[in-house]
């Protein structure tokens, strides 16, 4: 009795191991991608970008309101809990964020793609799966696809950017890229980082390399939000110009990249969907290349 007592409590001990490990992963691709500069439109630690609510230290409260929540959705993937469960772990992240924030949304994008890829790294643990991009895909559009078919938004409750915008230009969204298994995570965004790092670039250097290329070919909905199609159209667009010269290989590319991130900043665009999505990116990278 004594001996199975120990194996209990030793089995406990490592999933919470599993758990802190993947939620310091999911934190630091959050904090990866705060730091990084430039980024057209958006907040980092040297500017706010398009944001006059919010600034640098918005986020880093926000973050370690979070903190748990990874902790919390991992050990619920590795538990094999239902999705109801998970939505409940995410909705309250999102009201400890809120107070953290003073009612300011900086991260419940995130909350909701990185709270599904975190709980699908969990379950991947604990069954013993290697979290490539096609078993962390079908843990996610196998186990979940149906719940997420049928999320439906209270009608009390604010609807979100995506939301908003899925009604009026029938774009798709966060819970679109979740259903399809995130495409844009893994068909773009991580090709694209991949592509940089086998090219000599740092990583930080090839997370900008993939966050161009994420803005050229996404649908971003707060950029849709903020700035219309016009907008949308511009920041693609340009997106895609600083790709064809060469990206961050190219030696004036800091030059080309401030200069759009100037340009986003004053037509008030925001790319947070993007934001989130290469956060999503560095998490899968950091799990495939940091194993438990």
């Amino acid at each position: 009795m004594n001996q199975l007592r120990h194996k209990a409590a030793a089995c406990a001990g490592s999933e919470q191991l599993s758990a802190h490990h993947i939620a310091r992963l999911a934190v630091r691709s959050l904090y990866h991608e705060l730091a990084l500069y430039p980024k057209p439109g958006l907040v980092s630690l040297r500017d706010n970008g398009a944001h006059r609510d919010m600034d640098a230290a918005t986020f880093m409260r926000s973050l370690f309101s979070l903190r748990g929540y990874f902790s919390a959705i991992a050990s619920a993937g590795m538990r094999d809990a239902g999705f109801a469960e998970l939505q409940q772990l995410g909705i309250a992240a999102e009201s400890r964020m809120l107070r953290a924030t003073r009612g300011i949304n900086t991260h419940r994008g995130a909350i909701f793609t990185l709270g599904i890829l975190t709980a699908a790294a969990g379950h991947a643990v604990a069954c013993n799966i290697e979290p490539s991009d096609n078993s962390l895909r079908a843990i996610v559009t196998g186990k979940w696809s149906r719940d997420l078919r049928a999320i439906t938004v209270a009608r009390a409750a604010a609807p979100t950017h995506g939301q908003l915008m899925a009604a009026r230009h029938g774009v798709t969204g966060a819970r679109g890229e979740a259903l399809m298994g995130f495409p844009s995570v893994f068909g773009i965004a991580l090709p694209a980082l991949r592509d940089a790092l086998a090219r000599g670039a740092d990583i930080d250097h090839a997370l900008l390399h993939a966050f161009f290329t994420l803005l050229a070919g996404t649908t971003d909905t707060n950029v849709l939000f903020r700035g219309g199609a016009e907008g949308l159209r511009f920041i693609q667009t340009q997106a895609a110009e600083f790709l064809r010269r060469g990206s961050i290989f190219e030696a004036r590319w800091p030059r080309r990249a401030e200069s759009l991130h100037r340009q986003c900043s004053a037509r008030n665009l925001s790319p947070g969907g993007c934001a989130d999505l290469l956060a999503a990116a560095r998490f899968v990278h950091q799990l495939q290349v940091e194993p438990l």
